[in-house]
């Protein structure tokens, strides 16, 4: 439909002013608030995603994106309501202890948001404690925990490690990256991966999110029959 490549071609262009009047119209045009955010917007920010990811754009470009996504999602946030969508899944994000950057942690942000994801931004120097008061008080299904400085990565294991210890491990996929964060870390002290950058976070968040949703509640053994009388 020309009018949901107009709205996506405004986001990606950062198009702000553009965005809001075609989300207008397309409202007007009695099209599905859900088909305008998936096909219009969701849609854009995937290719922003992705022409991050290979360097094609810059992070002034992202920017200016979600920009124009959240004036879109302003517009179309009550007939998404009235409709009942509700976001794919809830991430919680954070900058770890120690850590004062938010630059990478912002970046993803608007791209899990991007994605169709709520997200839970408990800031920057967030304690381990404050993570898992997070985890305890939401559904979420998914902890992004972001170092940029070396002398910060520790934290991220203490967080793993304070998760672990309040039982609620096993209720989210942990997540982690920084500049330098690698792999090979990651797997050292138990995340369940590593992402490189904002736009392989978010699809990898996506997965983890949508196989949480996805899985099938486990199946309680079928109590025994009472053996017959002989």
């Amino acid at each position: 439909m020309a009018l949901l490549d107009d709205i996506s071609s405004a986001v990606q262009r950062g198009k702000k002013d553009d965005t809001k009047a075609l989300v207008q119209k397309a409202i007007a045009e009695n099209i599905p608030a859900k088909k305008i955010l998936d096909e219009g917007m969701l849609a854009a920010m995937a290719i922003v995603g992705a022409k991050f990811k290979n360097n094609e754009i810059f992070v002034p470009e992202v920017l200016i994106a979600a920009r124009a996504l959240n004036a879109g999602t302003a517009e179309l946030k009550p007939y998404l309501i009235a409709a009942g969508v509700k976001p794919i899944g809830k991430a919680i994000i954070c900058t770890v202890k120690g850590d004062l950057h938010d630059i990478g942690k912002n970046l993803v942000r608007m791209m899990l948001e991007g994605a169709g994801l709520e997200v839970i931004d408990l800031g920057v120097d967030a304690a381990p404690d404050k993570i898992v008061e997070a985890v305890k008080t939401s559904d979420a299904q998914v902890v992004c925990l972001s170092a940029l400085l070396t002398t910060t990565m520790g934290s991220q294991k203490d967080t793993i490690d304070a998760l672990k210890a309040a039982g609620v491990r096993g209720k989210v996929k942990v997540m982690v990256g920084g500049a330098p964060v690698t792999d090979e870390y990651a797997k050292s002290i138990g995340a369940d991966a590593y992402a490189p950058d904002a736009a392989s976070a978010a699809t990898l968040a996506k997965e983890f999110v949508m196989l949480k949703v996805s899985k099938p509640a486990a199946k309680k053994p079928a109590a025994k029959k009472p053996a017959a009388k002989k």
